[in-house]
């Protein structure tokens, strides 16, 4: 599957309301990564660190949720989910050629 024929699946079951688009995903964006954080959290708290396969299935399963508010947002704001990769490509490969790949700020 394509990362566009992945964004068509999850708007299929986008049922937000049509004046809450951009808005929506976004909050259900970091509340699901806020969810991958919490289950980290609880292996390093409860598990010694061990990321046992359950335990990575269940991270797994939110970055899944993360993916699909990422599809989401991004047709909202007017992009397909393989622009949104691309892009983000180029820009990572360009910091790489200036050796800026380290740092901080959004333009590098």
């Amino acid at each position: 599957m394509t990362l566009n024929e992945y964004q068509q699946h999850a708007l299929e079951t986008a049922i937000y309301p049509e004046d809450s688009r951009i808005v929506y995903p976004t909050l259900g964006l970091t509340g699901e990564a806020g969810e991958v954080a919490d289950k980290v959290k609880k292996v390093i708290r409860d598990s010694n660190k061990e990321f046992t396969d359950e335990k990575r299935l269940e991270i797994v399963k939110e970055i899944g949720d993360v993916l699909w508010y990422c599809a989401t947002l991004s047709r909202d704001l007017g992009y397909e989910l393989e622009e949104v990769a691309q892009m983000n490509v180029d820009k990572l490969r360009s910091r790489m050629q200036r050796h800026l790949i380290s740092g901080s700020g959004d333009n590098r």
